[in-house]
């Protein structure tokens, strides 16, 4: 479903097990930083009405995910570290050139959304089935089917505001980048590391 070129091997698993403080900390900030994409969504692109109103609906949900990750931190006894650097994300943004029209920066930045959620999910599958600690393998299988809707939601919207075959080719393009990045993450207790 969510097209990914290069799964996660699920040894993954095996390194945020061994450090679950920093994954709950670096999904926290993931959280967040979701938040902060929706809110630039509706400062940058406040004419397009329908996307205003879903991005409000998602920085409300964003912020309730990042207050229910925070609570698995407190309820652990640890407080939230420092945010640290997204290579995946930093890597991710590099593809589309800067620069185009106003609708095709906002394709781009769909698409972009789009795809950070759709490794969140298949990431968020993978904690859900492969952790040993229940309580947040169950906290993970309720987050997946959330990043699966915002991952279609986004992907929705570049294909309405853009021409749906050239938006089908580029996301098709972003994909094959990104299993580029991912075979050479998947080292880290993070989100997307």
């Amino acid at each position: 479903m969510l097209g990914l070129k290069l799964p996660t091997d699920p040894r993954w698993v095996n390194i945020v097990e061994k450090n679950i403080e920093e994954i709950l900390t670096d999904h926290a900030f993931c959280e967040q930083k979701a938040t902060s994409t929706a809110i630039s969504f509706i400062v940058s692109f406040p004419e397009y009405t329908d996307l205003v109103q879903e991005m409000t609906a998602l920085v409300k949900e964003e912020i309730s995910h990042f207050k229910m990750v925070h609570d698995k931190i407190i309820e652990r006894g640890w407080t939230l570290g420092r945010d640290r650097r997204d290579d995946y994300v930093i890597e991710l943004t590099k593809f589309f050139p800067k620069g185009g029209s106003r609708t095709t920066q906002l394709v781009h930045r769909l698409l972009y959304a789009a795809l950070i959620e759709a490794r969140s999910c298949e990431r968020f599958r993978l904690l859900s089935e492969e952790l040993e600690d229940q309580e947040l393998a169950k906290f993970y299988r309720n987050l997946m089917v959330s990043e699966a809707n915002h991952y279609t939601m986004f992907l929705g919207f570049a294909r309405k505001y853009g021409v749906k075959k050239e938006v089908d080719a580029k996301w098709q393009q972003l994909l094959e980048y990104e299993a580029e990045i991912m075979s050479k993450l998947g080292t880290s207790e993070a989100i997307h590391g």
